[in-house]
């Protein structure tokens, strides 16, 4: 199943902001939440939605104490919202569904274990530039995780 069409997730990043103000990375992980792991848009993505829903004067972006942007909605934001309301709910359902399926058939332990690798993942690739043999080696560990999964 597609999970956005095209425009989609601005729909889904906007109403985020209608029901709490957010920044970034809440949105990344309410939207990650909603659908039971299923899906996180990355960074490169969800910034870019942010600042063209800014653009348009339907999302404001404050400082936070952290000094973080935190989005707050806009009155033009709310009637967004509003006009598009059943492409909105239409894009809910889809996340909504995509969770509650996801979840009858994962245990908490395996998407534990998943984030603990992402993590460690976005860790190490944040780091200096790896070498040529740390990238094969990450790409080695990575290729026999999977083979282990399929034999299971």
């Amino acid at each position: 199943m597609r999970m956005f069409g095209a425009g989609d997730l601005r729909y889904v990043i906007l109403q985020q902001i209608a029901e709490k103000p957010s920044h970034g990375y809440e949105i990344i992980k309410a939207i990650e939440d909603k659908t039971g792991g299923a899906y996180a848009p990355s960074p490169g993505v969800v910034y870019p939605t942010l600042a063209m829903l800014e653009d348009l004067s339907y999302i404001a972006a404050g400082a936070a104490d952290d000094n973080r942007k935190l989005y707050k909605i806009t009155a033009a934001g709310r009637k967004f919202l509003a006009d598009n309301k059943a492409v909105v709910d239409e894009v809910d359902a889809r996340l909504s569904a995509s969770g509650s399926t996801r979840g009858s058939f994962e245990a908490p332990q395996v998407i534990r274990a998943m984030q603990n690798l992402k993590t460690a993942l976005r860790l190490k690739l944040g780091e200096a530039a790896l070498n040529a043999a740390q990238v094969q080696a990450i790409a080695a560990a990575l290729d026999a995780a999977a083979s282990s999964v399929e034999r299971i």
